[in-house]
């Protein structure tokens, strides 16, 4: 296993914000869940993930995420 200081970050074009990977993530799942035929409450899952996008957004400004 590499020693910390081996591990080269990758470059910065290739990084994706950790709230857009997340905002990302959640569409997928909004999307199948929409689709299924389990029971869905659409306005709590939207209200959940913008409460955690800002969140993740605001940590990022602070450069912690």
């Amino acid at each position: 296993m590499p020693l910390e200081s081996e591990i080269k970050p990758l470059p910065p074009a290739t990084h994706q914000p950790v709230s857009e990977a997340f905002q990302g993530y959640c569409e997928a799942v909004f999307e199948r869940r929409r689709n299924s035929e389990e029971e869905f409450d659409e306005e709590a899952y939207r209200e959940a993930m913008e409460l955690a996008l800002a969140r993740l957004r605001a940590l990022e400004e602070e450069g912690r995420a």
